[in-house]
C-alpha cells in the first residue's frame, strides 16, 4: 500500500498495489501493520456498504462525536464518487478546511478519515457502492452532521446535486463561533 498525505493534517489517501497478471488483479485493502504507519492504532469493529442509485446524489457530511468518535476509511466498489471530508478539531491547523478525491472502483483509491472529520461523497455515475471501514460502532446517540452546503465550509460539489435525504438536508449551519471537536 502507498498512503499519500491530503492537504489536511492526519488525513490520507490509500493507493493499494495490485498485482496483475493474465487472470485480472488482486490487491490489499487493509493491513493492520501498514495501517499503524498513518495513525490507525484502534481495531475496525464495523464494516459497511452503502448502494446509491442516483447521479449527483450526495450522503453527508456525517461523524460521531466523543467518545465514539471514530476514524474512518472508504473504498469505492462500483462506480465513482467524489469523497469529501471536513476537519472538525478543535484546534487544528487545518480547523473547517476540506479535501476531496474521486474515489473509484477503476482507480483504487481509499480515504483514510481521522476521529474528528465529517465525511461524505458525492455520486458522479449511476449505482455507486462503498464501504466503510469503522473504528467505532455506529452509536446513535453520538451521531452527527453538518451541511452539505454550509457557506462556512464551501465545499465545491463536482455535480449538480440531485439528491439529499431529508436528515442530510436539516443539518443546522455552523455558526460563526464554531469551536470544534475536542477529542
Amino acid at each position: 500500500m502507498k498512503f499519500y498525505h491530503t492537504p489536511l493534517k492526519d488525513a490520507y489517501i490509500i493507493e493499494p498495489e495490485p498485482f496483475a497478471d493474465r487472470r485480472g488483479k488482486f490487491s490489499r485493502i487493509f493491513c493492520e501493520n501498514e495501517l499503524k504507519q498513518i495513525g490507525l492504532e484502534k481495531q475496525i469493529v464495523q464494516i459497511n456498504h452503502s448502494l446509491t442509485v442516483q447521479k449527483g446524489a450526495v450522503r453527508g457530511m456525517h461523524y460521531q462525536k466523543p467518545p465514539k468518535a471514530e476514524i474512518k476509511m472508504i473504498k469505492c466498489i462500483s462506480g465513482a464518487v467524489f469523497d469529501v471530508i471536513v476537519d472538525l478539531r478543535k484546534g487544528s491547523e487545518t480547523f473547517l478546511k476540506w479535501h476531496g478525491e474521486v474515489l473509484s472502483s477503476e482507480n483504487i483509491k481509499m480515504m483514510f478519515v481521522p476521529e474528528g472529520f465529517a465525511h461524505g461523497f458525492q455520486t458522479l455515475e449511476e449505482n455507486c457502492e462503498l464501504l466503510y471501514f469503522h473504528t467505532e460502532f455506529y452509536s446513535p446517540e453520538h451521531e452527527d452532521g453538518i451541511l452539505y452546503s454550509d457557506p462556512a465550509v464551501r465545499i465545491s460539489w463536482h455535480l449538480e446535486v440531485k439528491d439529499v435525504s431529508e436528515r442530510d438536508r436539516n443539518h443546522p449551519l455552523l455558526s460563526q463561533d464554531v469551536k470544534g471537536i475536542v477529542l
